[in-house]
């Protein structure tokens, strides 16, 4: 805990935004901004709004920001850029991280190309042959839009005829649409907080996924930390993740998602350069088991805005 927190100066907590996922980045934001206050910090809530964010931003009466705008907009690099031409300091990933984060197959490329484990996959399109999709990545599928969160516009697909109708809902969406053979050894995260992974967190959803009612709405779900993994596995995921979240440009903070096969072994799947910070959110319980309460991990995370924090350009 910052042993001064009027060093931080007047914080604003950007949240809200226009994507898919607003509401839950509101629930994120009001959690933080309360977190802040407790901790001594000087924070003020900004509903973000598409068509007047620069004069939000650009009144100068903010020191810095805790970004916690999910999805397009405030995700992806874009809302990164403006604070960096505002020059206000800002909490996790910069421009190139951001962009590279928000886009699933061009993480796995990258991936690829380090030899990491990833969840694999395919680029699907209107005209796909959807019969020899199935019959090379085998069913169940998983079908996803390329550049959202929070499982919007995803769809676990039993039958080929189906894969036409989950194809047209995530094209929908933002970027292009992956599919993904399911992976069934299980659903982990692990959070980075500066160059630390934290404790791996097995997600046990009730439902037939992890989908957005089961990260956000659902009281069934089952959140497993310690993780159940042997010592050896774990501490194998957790430098992974850190191999990952370091490899697109992720920084200050974040969560690396793996699937695990049949054999248990993990597979990367995504990573989140924005995690959220709701009352089901993973990063605070994977904090949690280090003792580390909500107040605790967001001031860690806006320390890293300081001249000394671990971003080099804020």
């Amino acid at each position: 805990m910052s042993a001064d927190p009027q060093r931080f100066g007047r914080v604003a907590v950007l949240m809200g935004g226009w994507s898919a996922e607003r509401e839950v980045s509101l629930q994120s934001g009001a959690a933080v901004t309360t977190a802040l206050r407790a901790g001594g910090v000087d924070a003020v809530a900004v509903d973000l709004r598409r068509e007047s964010v620069l004069e939000q931003l650009s009144t100068g009466e903010f020191d810095r920001c805790f970004l916690i705008v999910h999805g397009t907009g405030g995700e992806d690099g874009t809302l990164q850029a403006m604070l960096d031409l505002l020059d206000l300091p800002y909490t996790g990933s910069g421009v190139l991280g951001s962009a590279l984060g928000m886009d699933k197959r061009r993480c796995k490329l990258v991936w690829q190309a380090l030899g990491l484990p990833v969840v694999p996959g395919e680029v699907l399109a209107a005209d796909s042959d959807f019969d020899a999709v199935a019959q090379r990545l085998g069913l169940p599928l998983f079908v996803k839009p390329s550049q959202e969160g929070s499982s919007v516009g995803v769809a676990k697909v039993k039958r080929v005829e189906d894969l036409s109708t989950a194809y047209a809902a995530a094209a929908a969406c933002h970027g292009e649409v992956l599919v993904e053979p399911a992976m069934e050894g299980g659903d982990y995260t692990v959070a980075v907080l500066g160059d630390q992974a934290l404790p791996a967190i097995r997600i046990v959803p009730a439902t037939e996924f992890y989908d957005y009612e089961a990260k956000y709405n659902r009281d069934d779900t089952r959140y497993l930390c310690p993780c159940g993994l042997a010592e050896g596995t774990e501490q194998a995921m957790r430098v992974l993740a850190l191999q990952a979240f370091t490899a697109v440009g992720g920084e200050g903070w974040g969560r690396v998602d793996f699937l695990l096969d049949a054999e248990g072994a993990p597979h990367v799947a995504e990573v989140n350069t924005v995690p959220g910070m709701t009352s089901h959110s993973l990063v605070p319980m994977a904090a949690r088991e280090l003792g580390m309460d909500m107040t605790q991990l967001v001031v860690r995370i806006l320390e890293q805005t300081l001249p000394n924090g671990v971003r080099d350009d804020a």
